[in-house]
């Protein structure tokens, strides 16, 4: 079955193709994820990873981080919670504030999907140059500022 996207070069829409290959990878990383045995979204990967990165962030400021709406995000939250893997602890500073923090068993996790992550990209990014990628991460990047100034 040939699944490629198919486009004239001659009215290129590269907006759908971008959407397209982020679907596509979003579903292959979520096919591996379950596959690997981890009962984790990638949505859920995603937030744990910026976790990872800086504990102790406020839903709010997740929200921004992870580019997703805050409803969605209490949601995820909710569901890490209840699996283990953060906390919501009240802020010292702000009463009305929560801080998210990442629990052993969530630091746990991140080292074994870690691996698995970066294996799974290697293998979507398979015979692309690194001056390839490097021009693609430049690219995407320039795109994004400007939707940025809009």
């Amino acid at each position: 079955m040939d699944t490629a996207i198919h486009i004239n070069p001659s009215t290129s829409l590269s907006g759908f193709v971008i959407e397209c290959t982020s679907k596509r990878l979003k579903q292959a990383c979520q096919q591996i994820l379950k596959k690997e045995g981890f009962d984790i979204t990638v949505d859920q990967w995603v937030l744990l990873y910026e976790l990872k990165t800086k504990d102790g962030l406020g839903q709010n400021e997740l929200a921004r981080k992870v580019f997703k709406d805050p409803p969605t995000v209490t949601r995820i939250i909710d569901l890490l919670c209840k699996k283990g893997y953060i906390t919501r602890n009240q802020d010292a500073l702000d009463r009305r504030k929560f801080l998210v923090c990442m629990t052993e068993k969530g630091k746990e996790l991140i080292q074994q999907v870690e691996p698995v992550i970066i294996n799974f990209r290697e293998s979507a990014y398979k015979g692309i140059s690194k001056k390839d990628l490097h021009k693609l991460n430049e690219t995407l990047g320039q795109i994004f500022d400007n939707l940025n100034a809009i």
